[in-house]
Parts: C-alpha cells; structure tokens; sequence
C-alpha cells in the first residue's frame, strides 16, 4: 500500500492523519487523493467502509485557504448521521489547518445553524434538503465553492434526493471540481456525471464479496398485519440471547421497540431522531446485555461494534442487498453461528429474488410457528433449562429442600411444577403496529453485476419449492431475559418543506 508521505501531502496533514491513526492509503483514498490534489474531477465507486471521507477530504483541506470567510467546500451526504461523521473526519483531517467545518441537516434548529453560517465556515457538509433550504433561504452562499462532493450518491437517488441534489448543482459555480462517490451507478447518476462533471477520473474499487458466513439465512412469506405476532413467536420459540430488529422507518422503530414491551420482551429502538446521548446509552445497555432486543434503522446501526449478537431479524426488507449484507453481518462474528431471518410480503418477493442473487445464496422458507407449536417449543426449552441445571451438579445446597418438598408432594408433580415456572407464557396481548406499504415492485435482472436494484414492473414471484424448514430450525440455547410486564415520506434528513416527523428512515 502507498503511504500518505508518497502522495505529496502537505506536513500539517499528514501531521493530522497521524494523530488519526491513518499510515497507509486504502486503494480510494490513493486513487482519489492522487486525481483530487490535481484538481480533477473524480467518480469513485466503492462501498462505505472503504476510507472515502479521507479521500475526498484530504484534497479539500490541501486546497482550503483558512484566511478565506467564504464556504470553500460543500460535501453532499444522505443522511444526517453520515453528514455529521464526514464533518467530523474531515475537521480531524483538517486539524493543523485550523479548518471551520459546519454540518447542517435536518432535524436541529435551524436557526442555530443560521447562526453558525455567519460564523464563515470554510467547509459545509449537510443533507440535501437543509442545504437547499439554506440556500432559498440565503443563508448559504455557494459562489466560491471550489470543491463539490456527493457522498453516497446512490443513496440519495434510492431516498428520492435526485431533484435537489440537481438544483444545488445548479446553484454552485460551474468552474469547480467535483467529486461524486457510490457504490453503485444507476443511470440517474450516470447522468448526473455526464451533466456537471468535466472529463472525469473513475476510480473504482472492487467490490468485496457479498457472502456472509456462519450466518443461516430463512426468510418468513407474511402478510403485513400478521408480521408482527410471527416476530414475536419466532423470538419466543428461538430464545435469542441477543436480538437486532431492523425497521425501515422511525415510526416503525418506535411501535416495534413499544410493541416488544408489552409483550415482555426488554426492547429498546434507536434511531436518527434520538440524542447521540440516548442513542450510546441504549447501546451500552445492550452491549451489557441489559435489553433482549435492539430495534433499530439501517441508518442509526451504521458503524455498531456489538459482539454476542446471535440472531438478526429484518421486519421489513431492505431495498438494497448492501443493506442486507450490512444488517446480518451484526451476527455470525468472531467465527460464531448466527441466525438471520427475513420478513417478505407477497409483493416484496421480487427484493428477495435480488438479495439472494447478490450473496450468492438462497435462504431458507421458514415456516411461522402457531400460539400452540410456540407454547409446545417453551416447553422443550423448559425442560432443557432444568436438565442443564441438573448437569452442571451445583444444586447441593437445594438439597435439603428438595427431600422436604418430597415428603408432602409426588416427585411427578414437583418436576411438572418446576417445568411450568420455567415456561414462559405466549403472551399475544394486542398491539398497535401502523402497516407500511410494501417497497415499490422490482424484478431480478439476470445481467445485473451486483449493486442497487434494477426496477421492473411486474413483482418477481417466487415459488416455496422445496420443503419449508419448520419454525424451530436455527434456535440457540440460552433463556431470553423477560421483563414483568398515512405512510412515512422518503425523506430523512429533514428539510424545511415537510415536517421532519414525518420523515422517514430507512
């Protein structure tokens, strides 16, 4: 790998890339640094994780006049959660330089952000829609920007951004670099290259291969309104030991991590609306193994390091196969087993289809257990739990108990008493989950390479042949601790034109 010192960076950088950690250039960052510092424009294509943020960033802050009030630099980032780490990243890379970097998204004040605008940022990374405010607003004044970056590119196309992503170009100085990064490359970003980028550089990345393993792979065929009864049967039949329920949207978070409550479960959601203090608290309860199950979006589990986690359950499918890659990789770490099972509606069939060519892998019909079958299930796992108690031979000091319990009671009727308090009861108490409507129809294409999906208009069926493996395949040991008791909008960063309640997050 080359080092940062080969790649003609100024001292005060590479100072800062230090104090970072960073040594070695990651095959992006070479390629990208080496096109950037010469001011040409670059498409790079690699999946997040791949060291992008320095990529870009590096060539902003050798560039960067600090003397300057003006915004220099705009980076575009889907998400809020992503615009606040790239400002973060980039104000480390930018450390010696005394580089001001601001993010702005939705979701915070905005009249904070105004003020913080009037404080002349030299760089401003933010979320389509607030950007776009800021700049019907005034607020953000574009006309000497020298560098424009779109990050995760096919993100933003996949949450409907392309119109505001294509009026911000606009709005910026025609003779400018531009940077544009994703993983994939759908002809609506094809397009965006061909229409505000000069000449440019690809660099691509090859992609790592998109198979998981150790990880059992079923997925559940399940009408909306019954998603959720399933969920909570397979958790009482499986008894994971820790769960990760991924939710496509905020609201969906919130009922499930709600809905999981009443049922019993200790069940906590996190997600973008959260405080960053919230957010760590819930994670370090769950690391400590104080929740059964994590509720979360694909976006608030970005960058999760959480072992021990054993089962991974998708309510809802994700639209993309890198999101589903991502979401089961929680478990199955550090060479353990782990189970991952998907919620598919009849009309989301074809997004199953697309996954699988993706990884490479077909998963497993799972077929849903009954009240009864789940009920029968607590039971083995009762006597399970009293025959490892009795294996491990550290009962003496119940001894004496026992032998007085015998003395009034049958020795039957005693094990059928200690099996029935382990059995935890199926609780169907009702609850409220508010039904989304299914992704839209997508068909596999057989000449796809890998990436986004291609859209179709028909559904992409797909028969159940085969036998179905029955409910209580991929269960793991290990009693779950149990407690005593209109369509959300594209959109998730919050822009000024809906209200960012709204919002959804996939």
């Amino acid at each position: 790998m080359t080092k940062f010192s080969e790649l003609n960076i100024n001292e005060t950088t590479q100072k800062a890339l230090i104090r970072m950690g960073f040594e070695e250039a990651t095959p992006i960052q070479e390629g990208t640094i080496t096109f950037g510092m010469e001011g040409r424009d670059v498409i790079g294509q690699a999946q997040t994780g791949t060291g992008k943020t320095a990529a870009f960033g590096i060539p902003i802050i050798e560039k960067l006049d600090p003397k300057s009030t003006a915004v220099q630099a705009l980076v575009i980032a889907p998400t809020r959660e992503l615009a606040i780490q790239v400002s973060e990243e980039i104000y480390k890379v930018g450390y010696g330089s005394r580089a001001k970097v601001l993010s702005v998204y939705g979701g915070q004040e905005i009249g904070r952000q105004i003020r913080a605008l009037r404080n002349n940022p030299n760089i401003v990374v933010g979320t389509p829609g607030r950007i776009l405010d800021h700049i019907n607003r005034k607020t953000l004044k574009l006309d000497h920007v020298q560098t424009l970056v779109l990050d995760e590119a096919d993100e933003m196309l996949n949450m409907g951004f392309i119109e505001d992503i294509n009026t911000i170009l606009a709005s910026v100085p025609a003779e400018r670099q531009t940077l544009l990064f994703s993983a994939t490359m759908p002809a609506p970003i094809r397009k965006i290259a061909e229409t505000f980028m000069k000449n440019p550089e690809i660099v691509k990345i090859k992609s790592k291969e998109m198979t998981v393993e150790n990880i059992e792979q079923f997925f559940v065929k399940s009408h909306e309104r019954e998603k959720f009864d399933v969920l909570s049967r397979l958790l009482n039949v499986q008894q994971p030991e820790l769960a990760i329920v991924f939710g496509r949207t905020k609201r969906r978070v919130d009922e499930l991590a709600h809905a999981l409550s009443i049922r019993g479960y200790i069940a906590e959601g996190i997600h973008g609306d959260l405080t960053q203090a919230k957010r760590m608290s819930v994670l370090r309860q769950f690391k400590d193994n104080k929740i059964d199950v994590l509720v979360a979006t694909d976006v608030a589990a970005r960058g999760l390091d959480i072992s021990g986690v054993t089962h991974v359950y998708n309510f809802d499918i994700p639209q993309d196969p890198e999101s589903y890659v991502h979401r089961i990789g929680r478990t199955g770490r550090a060479g353990k087993s782990g189970v991952a099972v998907t919620f598919v509606t009849p009309r989301e069939m074809g997004y199953l289809r697309i996954v699988e060519e993706t990884t490479k892998k077909r998963m497993t019909p799972l077929r849903p257990p009954t009240s009864d079958e789940a009920l029968l299930e607590q039971k083995k796992n009762a006597v399970d739990s009293l025959i490892e108690v009795i294996d491990q031979q550290n009962s003496e000091d119940y001894a004496g108990l026992a032998a007085q319990l015998l003395e009034k009671h049958d020795a039957k009727e005693i094990v059928a008493a200690a099996l029935k308090s382990l059995t935890k009861n199926i609780d169907e108490t009702p609850v409220s989950i508010t039904e989304e409507r299914p992704l839209p129809s997508r068909r596999p294409s057989s000449s796809r390479s890998g990436g986004g999906y291609k859209g179709g208009n028909r559904s992409g069926g797909r028969s159940q042949g085969g036998r179905s493996r029955n409910f209580s395949g991929g269960g793991s040991g290990g009693g779950s601790r149990r407690s005593s008791g209109p369509r959300d909008s594209a959109r998730r960063d919050g822009g000024s034109r809906r209200n960012s309640s709204n919002r959804s997050e996939r």
